[in-house]
């Protein structure tokens, strides 16, 4: 990536070189030339967030005396950031996440728009109290990612608000801090309750975090596949693979009260969720539960899990992609002991029972509707790694 003040070398995480996918793109660049061209003072605090793999990091950390402070809910980006900061060379940067407590300061408030304006609007309230009326404040993202609403949350929450011309069609927003604005409370999280006919969570309350998939209402996918849970097997340890806000896990948790339960994501917005659904509804049952912010299993010991439950992600910020789910199938293989069970719910195009059978010989439909199928594969015993392990 080239920037106004050198040429850097950034990677996704975890690191691919069949990944066609950049590191950054038009709008971290925009901003970066803006700074550069406004001579903008990066030598007080400077705050950034949602700087997606770290390109914005990289290329301000040691800029004129700049030490930002970063502030991320993935923990792939922050993996990455530290990545691109190591080769860089860069130090001085903080790294911190979402569910951290913000700086006390800002002189320079840099936020890329993330893809959920729940998200945006809960940083943006936390972040408040550390504007004055001397902070420059500029988000940024592609023309596509900033809409109206996206606006009206930086005028409700900030200031008055423009936006520039666009450029490769990417878009800079500038707020001006207004210190006499009344932005209200922080709505999130928010707790809802949850319908009937779902099983064992039926009327009770989930607790969503800001940027948690389908935060103010259960979707149509986790519904079907609440209805369709395995319930009362053997299974001692559970893995509710990317948890989202943990019905899923929290779930099998009741249905399986002597077993383990760990929830894990890579979004500390949402293990914070899954964490407070399973307080609010399971907390006590003997078998207990953890929570953990990582890369989907990476870490976890081979062979030590019986039950896996997958509700798949499709899209990594505005890309459609299945490298995720491939790459959550193939955590889930190892992970399970043989005879353990994957159990993934999807959209039928998608197309997972072939990549099931690439990678554990096997795949049983479970349920199915027009739009979703719950898919079943089982680790055999002695079975090795799928032609899918080696392409992939």
């Amino acid at each position: 990536m080239t920037t106004p003040w050198s040429d850097i070398a950034l990677t996704r995480h975890p690191q691919d070189p069949r990944d066609p996918l950049r590191a950054w793109d038009a709008a971290d660049s925009y901003l970066l030339k803006h700074l550069a061209e406004q001579d903008v003072d990066l030598s007080g605090s400077v705050v950034v967030v949602g700087d997606r793999w770290g390109a914005l990091a990289t290329a301000l950390t040691g800029t004129d005396g700049c030490a930002p402070a970063l502030i991320s809910d993935s923990y792939l980006g922050r993996q990455a950031t530290r990545t691109n900061l190591e080769r860089a060379g860069r130090t001085g940067a903080t790294l911190l996440t979402t569910q951290d407590a913000p700086p006390d300061r800002a002189d320079v408030l840099l936020v890329r728009v993330p893809k959920s304006l729940a998200l945006l609007e809960d940083q943006l309230h936390r972040l408040r109290p550390a504007v004055h009326a001397g902070t420059v404040v500029i988000g940024t993202g592609m023309v596509k990612e900033i809409h109206t609403s996206t606006l009206n949350l930086f005028e409700r929450i900030i200031g008055p608000t423009r936006t520039s011309l666009a450029e490769k069609k990417a878009r800079l927003i500038f707020a001006t801090p207004d210190p006499d604005l009344s932005p209200g409370p922080n709505p999130w999280p928010h707790s809802y309750r949850l319908p009937d006919g779902i099983g064992p969570l039926a009327a009770r309350t989930v607790v969503n975090h800001a940027g948690v998939f389908c935060a103010e209402r259960l979707d149509i996918g986790t519904r079907f596949f609440l209805q369709h849970l395995p319930a009362g097997t053997d299974a001692r340890r559970i893995v509710d693979l990317g948890c989202g806000n943990g019905v899923v896990g929290t779930t099998a948790a009741l249905t399986h009260p002597g077993a383990e339960v760990l929830f894990t994501d890579e979004s500390y917005q949402a293990v914070a969720s899954a964490e407070a659904t399973y307080e609010e509804n399971a907390t006590g049952r003997p078998g207990g539960a953890s929570f953990r912010t990582a890369d989907g299993l990476e870490g976890v010991p081979d062979g030590s899990v019986d039950l896996v439950l997958n509700n798949p992600p499709f899209h990594t910020h505005q890309a459609t992609t299945d490298r995720t789910a491939w790459r959550m199938f193939t955590q889930a293989r190892a992970a399970l002991r043989p005879g353990g069970e994957l159990w993934v719910v999807g959209n039928r195009h998608l197309g997972y029972h072939v990549k099931l059978r690439h990678l554990f010989g096997t795949s049983e439909l479970v349920a199915g509707d027009p739009k979703f199928v719950i898919l079943k594969a089982v680790k055999r015993e002695g079975s090795r790694p799928g032609r899918g392990d080696r392409r992939r």
